[in-house]
Parts: structure tokens; C-alpha cells; sequence
């Protein structure tokens, strides 16, 4: 019997950044078009999603920002939000394996009564994580060092999180770098499927989205460049080995 896919969900409404994103997955995951299936949420709506169908949900990040007005949101990204919410509300009672990579933070955190807003936003490039003592208990965390480099960059981040919530990372600039609610359900705000060419990739196509400087967008390049990043990898392979099922 084939194993069940995973379903990425994408926000990213350009296509280079999109397909950068889908075939990192499948390359740090170990998987590929057959056992990750995609859906661009900026082209189609979600629909009903059978979550027994699946081994796994992975929510990649984008341009969206949740704390945002209402009234500052696209209806795209309204009816993203929606969508994402009710979904959410399934895999959080049903304890469902799921992955959200950044955006996740902003998501999951608002559905599960997390302070979500910019109070801790991080510039675009590498990040110093640390492991906390719930994240070296927990099984995708355990394996990486202490502290370990990442790459990221958001407007928003989640500053205080409920109590039935656990934190499993942190940064200097930001408390909440990845939590776990349940036993299953996970989001990092840095990016687990990020290498320096992807970073790179992104920076090109969202020079002009707000996150930094368009005329820094070279010096970035070479920043990343200088750092060495390896570990956030870990986590995305271990969630595919952890919960592909057959």
C-alpha cells in the first residue's frame, strides 16, 4: 500500500517563490510530487480536506501578515485566513500532524489564543535559535544542538502564548522562534525548509513587500552567504519520518 502524502499549503501568490518553496520541502523532506501534494491557496480555494486522507498538513510562509487591519487585507487573503482557521480548528482537536513554517506562527498562535503582533519582528537573513528545555524533550527538537543557526524574517511574531501551549525555541530578538500545541501540531517562525539559495530566491522576489531595504537586498545576499545553515532542516525530515503512514 502506498504511504499517504502530505499536503503543502502555499500562500505565495509568485511563482518563483512558490515552486522554490515546494521542491525545498520535497528535497529536505525526502519526498517528492507523489508524496507531497500542493495547493496554492492564492489560486483556488481550500475545499474540504479529508484529514484521514493525509499523513500530514505543512503551511508554508508568505507575504500575509495576520495581525493585520481586516480592512488592510486583500480579499484573497480574507478568504485564506477563513479557510486556514477552520482547518486549523480540525487538526488542533483532532491532534493532527501539522507543520506551519513561519506564517504558521501567526496562524496557529491566533487560533489558539496566542498574542499575535510586531512587537518582536526579525530582519531578513540568519537568526541564532535556542533550543528550550521543553524543546529538548520533544521528539523533532531533541536532535538539534543547543543553539543553532536559522534563516527568517517577519513583520509579526507571537509574544506571549497561552499556557496549555509549549514553547520548544526562542531568540534573542524574539521569545517565540517555534511551539508545539498538543503532541502533534507544530509551528517555527524561522523556516525549517530554508537553504542560502532559497533565502536568496526570496529575497529577489519580495525585495519590494516591505521586509528590508530594496537596495539591501545585495548585502543580505552576502550576509547569508557567510553563515552556515544546516540544522532547521532536521526538524522538516523528522516530521515526514515521524508521521508518514501507510
Amino acid at each position: 500500500m502506498a504511504a499517504a502524502p502530505f499536503l503543502l499549503l502555499s500562500i505565495r501568490g509568485e511563482d518563483e517563490a512558490a515552486d522554490d518553496e515546494y521542491r525545498a520541502v520535497m528535497r529536505f523532506g525526502g519526498l517528492d510530487e507523489h508524496t507531497l501534494r500542493r495547493i496554492r491557496l492564492t489560486h483556488r480555494p481550500l475545499g474540504d480536506i479529508d484529514l484521514t486522507a493525509w499523513s500530514g498538513v505543512i503551511l508554508g510562509g508568505g507575504p500575509y501578515t495576520v495581525s493585520d487591519a481586516p480592512e488592510a487585507k486583500s480579499a484573497t487573503q480574507r478568504r485564506v485566513e477563513a479557510e486556514l482557521a477552520e482547518l486549523l480548528a480540525a487538526i488542533i482537536a483532532a491532534d493532527f500532524p501539522f507543520l506551519g513554517c513561519c506564517y504558521g506562527i501567526g496562524t496557529l498562535g491566533a487560533a489558539v489564543g496566542a498574542v499575535i503582533d510586531r512587537s518582536h519582528s526579525e530582519p531578513v537573513g540568519p537568526v541564532t535559535v535556542d533550543v528550550t528545555a521543553e524543546g529538548r524533550a520533544d521528539p523533532l527538537f531533541a536532535p538539534l544542538p543547543d543553539t543553532f543557526d536559522a534563516f527568517g524574517g517577519h513583520k509579526e511574531a507571537a509574544s506571549v502564548l497561552p499556557p496549555h501551549v509549549t514553547r520548544l525555541a526562542t531568540s534573542a530578538a524574539c521569545p517565540v522562534q517555534a511551539f508545539r500545541v498538543g503532541a502533534n501540531v507544530y509551528a517555527t517562525q524561522f523556516h525549517p525548509e530554508l537553504d542560502v539559495e532559497g533565502l536568496c530566491t526570496r529575497i529577489d522576489v519580495y525585495k519590494n513587500h516591505g521586509y528590508f531595504a530594496p537596495e539591501t537586498a545585495q548585502s543580505l545576499k552576502d550576509a547569508a552567504r557567510r553563515r552556515t545553515v544546516t540544522h532547521p532542516m532536521t526538524i522538516l525530515r523528522g516530521f515526514v519520518d515521524r508521521y508518514a503512514r501507510r
